[in-house]
């Protein structure tokens, strides 16, 4: 990790985001105590993400959690696999289908529609574009909404891979913590 983190957050919002992330999670996160602890203002981004994410979102959580879990791990950001991962065991969702993302385009555990979105935010996120034909199979599963959404929450996962990966935060071991509080 390149910054130390800052434990203690300068703002009341950030107080209660911490609060609330040690309650679900079992601990603080890292990213906001290397980032948003040092620029408070960017606890009102990360909570205007999460109100999309929690009240916002047509799409199933499963399936936006397997297309930012697939993002994350092409960006090689190993805190966002792991913070995934917990939230997937936390609500179980099973972990097979996040087991078998390397080889989404082989394994018989995906749909259609999660082959169609996984193949949407990889092309968006290694190209910055997706073309014709991947649109079009996109298409085919998800309405005009849904496909918003998908790019949505893409560029959402890309932003925080781009505050972790340069950062060098690593995992928080929130899967382990998931996995003990689930036994």
């Amino acid at each position: 990790m390149r910054l130390t983190p800052i434990e203690r957050a300068p703002s009341l919002l950030g107080k209660l985001m911490t609060f609330a992330y040690k309650s679900q999670l079992g601990r603080p996160i890292t990213p906001a105590q290397v980032v948003y602890n040092r620029v408070p203002a960017a606890w009102r981004i990360s909570l205007a993400f999460l109100r999309y994410e929690m009240y916002g979102a047509k799409l199933s959580h499963e399936l936006r959690l397997l297309a930012t879990t697939h993002t994350a791990m092409l960006n090689g950001c190993a805190f966002c696999q792991d913070i995934k991962r917990a939230f997937a065991i936390r609500q179980k969702l099973g972990t097979a289908k996040f087991d078998a993302l390397a080889e989404w385009r082989t394994s018989d555990v995906f749909s259609p529609p999660e082959r169609a979105a996984l193949a949407f935010v990889e092309e968006a996120t290694l190209n910055k574009k997706v073309s014709d034909a991947t649109f079009a199979e996109a298409r085919r599963h998800f309405d005009e909404r849904e496909i918003a959404e998908l790019t949505l929450s893409n560029a959402i996962e890309n932003f925080y891979n781009l505050i972790n990966v340069p950062l060098e935060i690593e995992s928080d071991g929130l899967e382990a913590i998931a996995r003990a509080n689930s036994a």
